[in-house]
């Protein structure tokens, strides 16, 4: 163990030496390492620089290149904009001259605008004011010559002129009725006759006032209130509507009508027809009378097949039902209903609740072109009665047997109301001093008739067959009579028809120059009434010239000053 130990420890030092050996080698080999990196990495280093000189050197020979480009670039930039700014700036100067000229022109132009504009508006105010002397002038002169006050109403276009009064299909719609009549100015009615193969004509109708379809009733009855001042006036007034079956006549004269029970709507005021409207307007007119001193009766009839019917009668239950009447002639020369129901009403709602218990009366069967035709003429006659003391008239009120007549009939129409507030007591109504009293008073009447009359049809548009084909020929034949009787006035014939029908008889006073008469005619602006728009243009051209003299006025007094 000891020889092993010795033998290890040698070998341990040999070992020992070998180690301090290889340890001087890896000390050298160490330091051979660190100076090659420091040799390699001084190496890498100049070859870095090298390239960053070289980079440096290209990149600042192409800065050169480019900036010398660049400075070259930007003073041809320079160059031109100073061109494009001198082009500009050269156009800016044209154009703001250009505007300074527009300008200057501009305000020449408003000037002479606003001249012209201040001198249409003086020549339209005198075209007015010429036109308005114009047609005081008309009116005076178709007072002087008695003759018929004449507008036409073009109606638009309505959804039962496409489908013939029932529901417009598809096709239809397509096919929409074409417009023919047209308002040329306000008293000008054009129309476009034109048939296939032939070149289209147009004719012309002149009337004291054309309403085209887009006019409200308001206009239409602005021109109708004269009228009722002229009632009031003296003067009897008839005003009435004619065109054909489904024209507007209805809608003008009492406006848009329910359709449960057909009676004319007084709820919508600018719907309201001529006759509301005239109603309202009379007694709003009379409201600045004195009190008592007048009354207004009201009395609705119809005519229907040749006969008269009184609209307001009452039974023995007081319901109200169409009685039979017939027109005579009176011992003076006019004409009267006997047994005709008179209402006294004492303001327009009373009127119109009336008015509305006779439409619904009034005879009505649909047709294929209207589906609420108007089977009769409608007469409504607003009376006014007018009690003034017998001391302030003229030679005309004194003659005897007339004073007597009319204070019969003050003692009999005057009604139960006035009556009773003007007498207390019989023996205070028998003293001589009412006697006397009585005796004064005169009557005068004043009479307002409005018609709306049955429209003219063709039968075989219409498609009418059985009891309303009869309706029909009544019709027709009564506005024929019409159309006679206004053809003989202004031929002025010896003898003129009023006998031919009951309409004319009863409206002979209206007609033959006892009232200033107006007819208002309602035509379709549709092509497939054409016929009937051309025949009741030409009623109305007829009527025009019409001359039946200087119409009568029921004088009244004037209060003398010690009065």
């Amino acid at each position: 163990k000891e020889e092993r130990i010795v033998v290890l420890e040698t070998e341990n030092a040999a070992l020992h030496l070998k180690l301090a050996e290889y340890q001087g080698l890896a000390g050298r080999s160490t330091s051979e390492v660190l100076q090659l990196y420091s040799a390699h990495g001084q190496q890498q280093k100049l070859q870095r620089t090298s390239v960053v000189t070289q980079l440096h050197g290209t990149v600042k020979k192409r800065l050169k290149q480019d900036l010398k480009r660049l400075r070259s670039f930007v003073l041809e930039l320079s160059k031109d904009f100073q061109r494009q700014s001198k082009t500009y700036l050269y156009q800016i100067l044209t154009a703001v001259q250009g505007i300074q000229l527009e300008n200057e022109a501009m305000q020449m132009f408003q000037i002479k605008a606003f001249d012209l504009e201040q001198s249409l508006q003086e020549v339209t105010e005198r075209y007015e004011k010429e036109k308005q002397k114009r047609r005081a002038l008309h009116n005076s002169l178709v007072e002087l010559r008695g003759n018929i006050r004449v507008h036409c109403r073009i109606r638009p276009l309505l959804p039962f002129d496409a489908a013939s009064g029932h529901s417009i299909s598809e096709d239809r719609q397509r096919n929409f009725p074409e417009k023919v009549a047209y308002a040329a100015d306000d008293e000008t009615v054009l129309i476009k006759c034109s048939r296939p193969g032939h070149a289209s004509i147009n004719r012309t109708f002149q009337f004291e006032r054309v309403y085209n379809a887009l006019e409200s009733q308001d206009i239409v009855f602005a021109d109708v209130a004269p009228l009722l001042t002229s009632l009031l006036d003296g003067y009897n007034v008839c005003i009435m509507a004619y065109g054909q079956t489904g024209s507007g006549k209805t809608y003008t004269m009492l406006g848009p009508q329910l359709e449960e029970n057909f009676a004319f709507s007084i709820e919508d005021e600018s719907e309201l027809g001529i006759i509301p409207r005239a109603t309202q307007e009379v007694f709003r007119l009379l409201s600045e009378k004195p009190p008592g001193s007048y009354w207004v009766e009201v009395s609705v009839v119809e005519v229907y097949n040749n006969e008269i019917f009184d609209l307001l009668a009452k039974d023995n239950y007081g319901k109200v039902f169409g009685v039979k009447r017939e027109v005579v002639t009176t011992r003076e020369g006019k004409r009267d209903v006997p047994l005709l129901m008179h209402e006294t009403v004492e303001n327009a709602a009373e009127f119109l609740h009336l008015v509305n218990k006779g439409v619904q009366l009034r005879v009505r069967h649909p047709t294929l072109v209207h589906a609420h035709s108007s089977r009769s003429h409608l007469v409504v006659t607003l009376t006014i009665n007018t009690i003034i003391s017998g001391d302030n008239f003229g030679t005309s009120w004194e003659d005897e047997q007339t004073s007597q007549r009319l204070n019969k009939e003050v003692s009999c129409t005057f009604p139960q109301k006035m009556r009773e507030n003007k007498s207390t007591s019989s023996s205070r109504a028998s003293s001589p001093t009412q006697l006397e009293a009585t005796e004064k008073l005169k009557k005068v009447k004043t009479r307002l008739q409005l018609v709306d009359l049955a429209g003219s049809e063709c039968v075989g548009m219409s498609g009418v067959t059985g009891a309303a084909l009869r309706e029909t020929s009544y019709i027709n034949r009564s506005l024929s009579a019409l159309a006679d009787v206004l053809g003989a006035i202004a031929e002025q014939r010896s003898h003129v028809p009023y006998r031919n029908s009951k309409l004319t008889h009863l409206l002979q006073d209206s007609l033959g120059g006892d009232a200033k008469l107006l007819v208002m005619l309602c035509i379709s602006p549709d092509q497939k009434y054409l016929t009937e728009s051309m025949q009741t243009l030409g009623f109305g051209t007829r009527a025009r010239q019409v001359q039946r003299g200087q119409l009568k006025k029921k004088n009244f007094p004037v209060p003398s000053k010690a009065k």
